[in-house]
């Protein structure tokens, strides 16, 4: 029996799933957030019960907005760092026009009096 050749396209522009219809992204995001919430839950046994859950409960919100949450198609994180790109960037610029090239063997400014070489070497004792 000669085997079945399947052809995979390559162009497409979609992600792949891996449990449950989710992206591998967002399964690891929600593997994260998970192992956060549970190492919260456990790692401070000594705090008050309603704070301790609202820290685990909290990890686990964050990490489902962050895994679920895709506004036109961009994850949350995409959007964080286009919010901070845009904050650091200046918002009004000052064009100021180039000072011209100067031309092969002329000085840039002043006269060659200006560019001719200091020597400057100590005389030799007699």
């Amino acid at each position: 029996m000669a085997p079945q050749r399947h052809e995979i396209p390559t162009h497409l522009n979609v992600e792949d799933k891996a449990f449950f219809g989710l992206a591998v992204r967002q399964v690891m995001v929600l593997t994260v957030g998970l192992a956060a919430g549970y190492g919260l839950w456990t790692g401070w046994p000594d705090l008050p019960p309603l704070l301790h859950g609202g820290l685990a409960a909290g990890g686990l919100l964050l990490a489902a907005l962050l895994a679920l949450v895709r506004p036109h198609g961009r994850g949350l994180e995409e959007w964080l760092f286009v919010a901070l790109h845009y904050a650091r960037t200046p918002k009004a610029s000052v064009w100021r026009p180039r000072e011209p090239a100067p031309a092969p063997g002329k000085p840039r400014r002043g006269t060659w009096a200006a560019v001719e070489p200091r020597l400057s070497w100590k005389e030799k004792p007699r």
